[in-house]
């Protein structure tokens, strides 16, 4: 019988999920504080109804989800491949189309170099996290020689 591997999670970005959920709550907010604003007549000579303050929360929410996107992604490894989630698209790439791991000097986020000299964004690895970030690539690093290597 085939034993199944869990994914094991190697990185999320910390700092950019922890920024996205305050902006998407303060988005909600000032949503709704407007929606409160919203009523009586305007200048032109227009009302406002109910439906508009409505809509005006509707709006927040969708507004906060878009934000949310940016706390989507995520790195996990198997034993047979990894697999990147960005916020738009995500890839299940098997071991053997993996070159290396790198985080160019400068870079925003890790990359993965495949072997068609393609290269993957893994926008869950960011510099703006620091030494996560490094200790993330560490392991991403240690996954690929472990997994990549003939057994």
């Amino acid at each position: 019988m085939n034993k199944v591997t869990k994914p094991e999670l190697v990185a999320w970005p910390k700092k950019t999920t922890i920024a996205c959920c305050i902006s998407a709550v303060a988005m909600i907010a000032v949503c709704s504080f407007v929606a409160t604003a919203l009523h009586g007549e305007t200048e032109g000579g227009g009302v406002f109804h109910a439906a508009d303050q409505y809509a005006m929360v509707g709006l927040g929410l969708l507004l906060a989800a878009g934000i949310m996107l940016f706390a989507r992604p995520r790195v996990w490894v198997t034993p047979r491949s990894v697999r990147v989630r960005n916020v738009i698209g995500s890839y299940d790439l098997p071991w053997e189309v993996v070159t290396a791991v790198a985080f160019p000097p400068g870079a925003s986020w890790a990359q993965l170099e495949l072997a068609d000299d393609d290269m993957v964004s893994v926008m869950a690895i960011q510099a703006v996290d620091k030494d996560r970030a490094v200790a993330a690539v560490r392991r991403l690093r240690e996954a690929f020689d472990t997994h990549r290597s003939p057994h």
